[in-house]
This record gives structure tokens, sequence and C-alpha cells, in this order.
């Protein structure tokens, strides 16, 4: 039996790259997928009908849905594709996402508007409805696309990682709070070849960073190879996978170890306060 038999995935952005692999792997695993994507081809076709349709042409089940979920009416009408074609919602993966690159000084306000309301509120606009659903049937799982420039910063990409930034948060209360409904929420911060970043490597780094490896990770997650794990975000690539999270050190506490806890105990304590570990930056995961 196949991975993902009989179970109905949601995935956003998914007319080409990340998105069509895992549309792809997912339905190969059994899955009815709903492609969701408003973009077009040099021929004018929404690139999600020519997925479904190529899909469907090797016997798979999928359908597209070519709404704008930038907007709350976008991402209840994904749901109720999904519901209308295929009769559930078990898996949602929020993949949708745009860059505006400029550095801090040159950011425009309507650079940080279009990339938040993609990247963040869009993920809201889809995930509430369906979160909705699948606490009243018995749960699911979601996977939330989050980013290193998120958690670590990336020059150049202040409005994006923001919203990166923003869905590991909304990502650890989706999962406190789906847990007791059975809905497993993880978050996901992939490293792959784009449409934007391909011709500016070679052969080795473009079959390294295939976006199928992400997709392998993808289908773990929601498959129940996983488990019941909950709240963990990973970081994904063709070289590597790993676990991304805060951690705290000792630190110093007031009364009873430090009763006055002023400037100057503060850097005496440096060396329990700040982590030892070095800190990462987007090459590093890169390696």
């Amino acid at each position: 039996m196949s991975l993902l038999e009989n179970k109905v995935a949601l995935i956003t952005g998914a007319g080409q790259g990340l998105g069509a692999a895992y549309a792809r792997l997912l339905a190969d695993n059994g899955a009815a997928v709903v492609i969701n994507d408003i973009g077009k081809n040099t021929e004018g076709q929404y690139l999600a009908e020519v997925l479904a349709q190529s899909i469907q042409a090797t016997g798979g089940k999928a359908v597209a849905h070519t709404g704008d979920i930038s907007t709350a009416e976008g991402g209840k009408s994904l749901l109720k594709t999904a519901l209308e074609c295929f009769g559930s919602a078990d898996i949602l993966i929020n993949n949708a996402g745009i860059l505006r690159d400029k550095s801090f000084l040159k950011l425009t306000e309507e650079d940080w508007d279009s990339v938040l309301t993609v990247n963040l509120k869009g993920m809201f606009n889809v995930a509430q409805p369906v979160f909705a659903w699948m606490k009243e049937n018995g749960g699911g799982v979601i996977v939330n696309t989050a980013s290193t420039s998120g958690l670590i910063g990336n020059f150049g990409q202040l409005n994006y990682a923001a919203a990166k930034a923003g869905v590991l948060g909304l990502s650890n209360v989706m999962a406190i709070e789906g847990e007791k409904s059975g809905i497993r929420v993880w978050t996901l911060a992939p490293a792959a070849t784009s449409a934007l970043t391909a011709p500016l490597m070679n052969d080795e780094q473009r079959q390294l960073l295939d976006p199928k490896h992400v997709a392998e990770t993808v289908l773990y997650m929601v498959s129940n190879l996983s488990g019941n794990r909950t709240g963990h975000c990973l970081f994904a690539s063709g070289q590597s996978i790993r676990e991304l999270k805060f951690v705290s050190a000792d630190g110093i506490r007031g009364p009873g170890e430090n009763p006055e806890i002023d400037a100057q105990s503060i850097a005496a304590a440096e060396d329990k306060i700040f982590l030892d570990a070095p800190t990462l930056t987007i090459m590093d995961f890169a390696k």
C-alpha cells in the first residue's frame, strides 16, 4: 500500500520548482493533490493546470486551483476545491512565496507589503480554514515553509526574512493548538535549485540541490513514517537534513544566585550568558 493512499494534499505555489516536486512525489505515493498556483507559462497556460494534466496522464489524481491565496476568499476556495473534488483535506503544504530582494534602505513599502502578504498572510489565509476542517474531521498534517533567511538573516532579504521568521512563530502556535485535535504541524526550511538560482549554478550544484531531495523530506513529514511528531523545524537539501531550533545558555539568575543583576554583573558573567557555539551563516547550510 502506498504511503499516502486515500489522502488528499493541498499544495500552494506548486506549479513549478519545489511545489511541483512535492505534488509529483505525493501523487506517486497515492495522494490526490490539489495544485495551487496563479502563475502562467510563456504560452499563457496556468502552470497548475499543466502539472495537474501531467499527473493525470500518468495515472495520478490531481486538480488545479488558480485562485489568489493572498486573499481570505482565495484561501477558502482552495479548501472548497479539495472537498468538492476529493472529499477531504488531509495534508496542507504551504509552499507559495515570492522575493523582492533589496537592501534595507532601498526597500519600499510596496516591496515590504507584497512579500509579507504572499509569504505570511497568504499562509494564514489558507491554513485557517484547513485547520478548522481538520479539527472537525480527525486531524491532519500541515507543513509551513520558512527559510534560513528568517532564522539567521541574509543580506538584502529583510522583508523575506521577516515573513519567514513569522512563519516559524505561526507554526509553533499552530502545533500547540492543533496537537489535541490530531493536527501535526511542521516548519520546513528548504534549500533547492529554483528558476532564479539555477543559472548561477554548475551541473553538480544543481544536482545536489535538486528539489526532489527536499520532496522526500516532505513525504516523510506528511506520512505515517514521522509518527506523532509535531512542532519541529527541519532544514532539508540534497546534502543534509537537520532540525533547527532555538537553544538557551545557562545564563544567570536573580535572588539567591545573583541578588543584584546590573550591567556590571552581566558583563562579568558573559561566559554563562552567551552560547559558545559558532554563529551560523547562510553559507554554512550550503555545505
